[in-house]
């Protein structure tokens, strides 16, 4: 087999260091278990988004969401395994062990300069609320106190180091919406300085009662699927599942024999530091963020040809974001392509950021943008190039930034390359 070479130099880059690209994928999402579903459903231009049995919502006052499906029958020894975890453990550890085959790593990495970078929102919140239900009598169940042993936000990432014996950092962030753009982050400067040669970067949540209702009570749930940037949007979808991304330095994947994926360019973060739920209303800082990834990177806003929009389809959030897209492209806004996975899947809280990093890589390596689903014009106040119906075929797609804005006006933004080898 002939080596794998470097592709061309990388951009001058405001972040000295190593280069660092993406040798692996991992999803679990309502699409299915896996990237496969995954990148299958995208094309469809449809929404996994409909009626959910996790949670009993009657009393809701909406029934949608990103339910992720019965596991695959062909799995069954491998999740007998991870019987004792948490619904979210089991979503970060089938997107890791899918990622590491990807990029085909060694069962253990005991020995490997190696870590686990993770966002989260609920961790095992799912089985604590059951725990709880059991607890004060709404079961004719006891108690079960192996529930709340995944019930702290770190389980995820945990669960993965204890999987492929990861003993060097092992980090959890959670920072609401934008806990998993903040993840990917901080494994790209971990690789990047030479702390470790490969990282887990991702993030995993599952739905549960305590969020849905909260959103519910805030009047942030739209009735139907989420419908980003349309004139009709009313709300946010929930989902839930998880997404892994292999990072690893471009020398040592190479030295592997292993073909990068694509390349991990640059990252930026801020905080709003205005309102606990609502957006910065000019998005001055949510467009700091994307200024930092594209300066990290050593690009100019202009060479930005795909936009992964964190677009919940809240008017807020919409508007919000558009008016930092603004700041950063200028007169470009309304030309640049944008993708809205959050009307396909749902909003993944804590794990959005990596779910969308993956579908944003898969963009760059097949060089489209997937569609958004839904139809209707766009609010004529966000007049953007929103793809629909079908993926649009972009063949010079050379970059691509997917942003992540949370509660408590966190933000973050990562900006990917397409690998193109000599």
């Amino acid at each position: 087999m002939k080596k794998a070479t470097a592709g061309p130099a990388a951009p001058e880059s405001g972040g000295a260091g190593r280069r660092v690209v993406v040798t692996g994928l991992g999803a679990v999402t309502a699409a299915g278990w896996g990237v496969g579903p995954l990148n299958d459903w995208l094309q469809t231009g449809r929404t996994a988004i409909g009626p959910f049995t996790r949670i009993d919502h009657h009393l809701q006052r909406t029934h949608v969401a990103g339910e992720v499906p019965p596991p695959p029958a062909g799995q069954a020894r491998l999740f007998a395994r991870w019987r004792r975890y948490s619904n979210t453990d089991r979503f970060a550890l089938f997107a890791a062990v899918e990622a590491a085959a990807a990029a085909r790593l060694p069962a253990s990495l005991h020995d490997r300069a190696s870590g686990v970078f993770f966002g989260s929102s609920t961790g095992g919140l799912f089985e604590s609320e059951q725990f709880y239900s059991q607890l004060v009598g709404h079961s004719t169940d006891v108690a079960n106190r192996s529930f709340l042993a995944s019930h702290h936000l770190s389980a995820p990432a945990e669960a993965v180091a204890r999987q492929f014996g990861v003993s060097g950092p092992v980090e959890t962030l959670s920072s609401a919406c934008a806990s998993a753009g903040l993840a990917i982050e901080q494994a790209l400067r971990s690789v990047r300085s030479g702390e470790v040669d490969i990282a887990f970067a991702g993030g995993a949540d599952c739905l549960a009662l305590t969020t849905y209702s909260g959103f519910n009570a805030l009047r942030a749930m739209d009735a139907q699927p989420c419908r980003p940037f349309r004139a009709d949007r009313q709300g946010m979808s929930l989902g839930e599942g998880g997404a892994v991304l292999v990072l690893e330095d471009l020398e040592h994947a190479l030295a592997r024999g292993v073909t990068p994926l694509a390349e991990v360019l640059g990252a930026g973060s801020t905080c709003d530091a205005t309102h606990m739920t609502a957006p910065h209303e000019a998005g001055q800082f949510a467009a700091e963020a994307m200024r930092s990834a594209i300066a990290d990177a050593g690009l100019t806003a202009g060479d930005i040809g795909y936009i992964n929009a964190h677009a919940t389809g809240t008017p807020l959030n919409d508007a919000a974001e558009y008016a930092a897209m603004r700041l950063v492209f200028g007169e470009r806004t309304s030309d640049v392509p944008v993708e809205a996975t959050k009307s396909v899947l749902g909003h993944l809280l804590g794990a959005a950021g990596a779910v969308e990093a993956v579908v944003t890589v898969l963009g760059l390596m097949h060089r489209v943008v997937h569609p958004t689903a839904g139809d209707g014009p766009c609010d004529p106040a966000t007049p953007l190039t929103l793809v629909s119906g079908r993926p649009r075929a972009v063949p010079d797609l050379r970059y691509a930034i997917s942003s992540s804005l949370g509660f408590g006006g966190a933000n973050a933004a990562v900006l990917l390359g397409r690998w193109m080898p000599t």
